[in-house]
């Protein structure tokens, strides 16, 4: 989610804390971040978030940073605490992203769960074998339907663009937007012929403000994690940029381009367009639209 200068949602997510937790290891020397949310839903956010830094760090592929705890702040919102992490841009390690990232991909039917009522940092490894997720997670402060489904296309179709487009409908009760999302419905299937979808973890929302490198290597984080199509990973990386070419060609020598690949892209940009409309406004309209009406050609 790429947030707007005067986006008052959330602190920068690198304040540096100096705070002790004398039961984790992480914090004993004082060295965290936090993140800090003021509105109503941060509590949520933040739990979705923590639970897919877990996820993602549980795959021992790329590195992210080590969460901590999630404080309520009552009526003054909520706080991430997570390992402090000195980062620079993402610069020399870009090929290395792309590896980690496939491999991260990769890593199919791996869910990292964490089970309520266990006890503080009790954990539990299952299988996924459908799309979705099992705790709510927020692209921006919007949160994402995460209700597993089987079908990857049915997943997409209502639990992102639908939710997206009642949003719309909602706030500027657009008639384009409305027709043109009629007709792409009955097209979406077709994008997807042949291509066979199995369940990925996903970081969800992969923009170059959500990627830097550190001293060993790279590191992403914000992430809003779900199972889903491996392709969408890479929508929003084209839209801001960021992202060079050694990325996407080491990222593809593992994942190769299935047919129709620019199409699909699309339509996961769509999303991410539609995401931006209801956070920021009209701006992002002409965008949204311009991909309906070419997807519905």
């Amino acid at each position: 989610m790429r947030y707007s200068a005067n986006h008052n949602a959330l602190d920068s997510w690198s304040i540096k804390a100096h705070l002790a937790f004398q039961t984790d290891e992480l914090c004993k020397n004082g060295r965290v971040s936090k993140k800090r949310g003021h509105r109503g839903e941060t509590i949520m956010m933040f739990d979705g978030e923590m639970v897919s830094l877990e996820a993602i760090l549980a795959t021992n592929t790329v590195k992210v940073p080590r969460p901590v705890k999630v404080v309520d702040l009552e009526r003054s919102g909520a706080l991430l605490i997570m390992e402090h992490v000195e980062m620079r841009s993402l610069n020399k390690y870009s090929s290395k992203l792309g590896e980690q990232l496939a491999d991260l991909i990769l890593r199919i039917y791996l869910s990292f769960c964490v089970y309520k009522g266990k006890g503080s940092g009790t954990s539990e490894i299952q299988l996924a074998n459908k799309f979705g997720f099992h705790v709510a997670t927020c692209c921006g402060y919007i949160p994402q339907v995460n209700d597993w489904q089987d079908d990857w296309v049915s997943f997409f179709a209502q639990q992102r663009l639908q939710y997206q487009l009642s949003l719309v409908e909602q706030s500027y009760g657009d008639r384009e937007a409305r027709e043109l999302w009629a007709k792409l419905q009955l097209k979406i299937h077709q994008l997807f012929t042949d291509v066979e979808v199995v369940p990925a973890l996903l970081h969800g929302d992969l923009w170059g403000g959500n990627v830097a490198e550190c001293s060993d290597g790279p590191i992403i984080f914000d992430p809003a994690s779900f199972y889903g199509h491996s392709e969408f990973e890479l929508a929003i990386s084209g839209m801001f940029g960021g992202f060079g070419s050694s990325f996407y060609n080491a990222y593809h020598e593992k994942i190769p381009k299935a047919a129709g690949f620019a199409k699909r892209q699309q339509l996961y940009q769509l999303f991410h367009y539609l995401n931006h409309w209801n956070h920021f406004g009209g701006g992002y309209r002409g965008s949204s639209l311009r991909i309906m009406k070419d997807l519905t050609k």
